[in-house]
């Protein structure tokens, strides 16, 4: 079983906290706030009310063994700086830390963060690329100007086989998964939905309205794609 810390448990800190718990990890949520402390001490596999840059007092807080730890102070850059260094002198697994800024990622990556998240530049991101293709469902980074969507068809593209759009040829883009939303009925005799995967999409699939492809390619080739332009 995985085991990670979260130093820090406001908004984001506690999401990260509780994620990793709902897919079976073991969470040490450590905050300097006992109220905060206090609220998920329930949730969490265990919690610590105390001061992170505090250099012995983090030492012996039984985080230096774990898988990774995450450092979700955003809103205490300075703090969060200090704590990133604390934990790479101490000899810390993998340090993961929020960053305000582009410049705080690059200090916190200068002073010892295996990788740095910055959450207000990805949702912004996030929200303009929803405006501008709203088919996009999500997205993520695979490498520079590379990217994994989950985007649902346009509606020319609705009724057509994958050879007949030739999308890998017309947008440089490879579709990986299709899923399928098929109708089924339960045990108890009701109408529902159950979701398919088809893992190998061959030419001869009909893509259908309510479909979800899982599209692989350069961003520019994505936009593209889930603009028509």
């Amino acid at each position: 079983m995985k085991q990670f810390a979260v130093i820090g448990l406001g908004t984001f800190g506690s999401r990260v906290a509780l994620t990793l718990m709902e897919k079976g990890a073991e969470v040490i949520g450590i905050d300097v706030d006992p109220a905060r402390v206090e609220q998920f001490k329930d949730d969490l596999t265990q919690t610590l009310a105390l001061d992170a840059t505090d250099e012995e007092v983090l030492a012996r807080s039984g985080v230096l063994d774990l898988d990774a730890v995450v450092v979700a102070m955003g809103e205490r850059m300075e703090a969060a700086i200090l704590v990133t260094a604390i934990l790479r002198r101490l000899g810390a697994g993998h340090v993961i830390a929020r960053a305000a800024s582009g410049l705080y990622a690059q200090i916190l990556e200068d002073v010892g963060a295996d990788r740095t998240v910055l959450i207000e530049e990805q949702m912004a991101a996030q929200v303009a690329r929803n405006l501008i293709a709203p088919d996009v469902l999500d997205q993520i980074t695979l490498a520079t100007g590379h990217s994994l969507v989950e985007m649902k068809p346009r509606r020319e593209m609705v009724g057509r086989k994958l050879g007949e759009l030739n999308l890998r040829r017309r947008y440089n883009v490879n579709v990986v998964v299709i899923k399928k939303r098929v109708p089924v009925i339960t045990e108890t005799g009701e109408s529902d939905h159950e979701l398919r995967v088809n893992d190998i999409p061959g030419p001869e699939d009909r893509l259908e309205d309510n479909d979800i492809l899982v599209v692989v390619g350069r961003d520019e080739d994505i936009e593209k794609l889930s603009t028509g332009k």
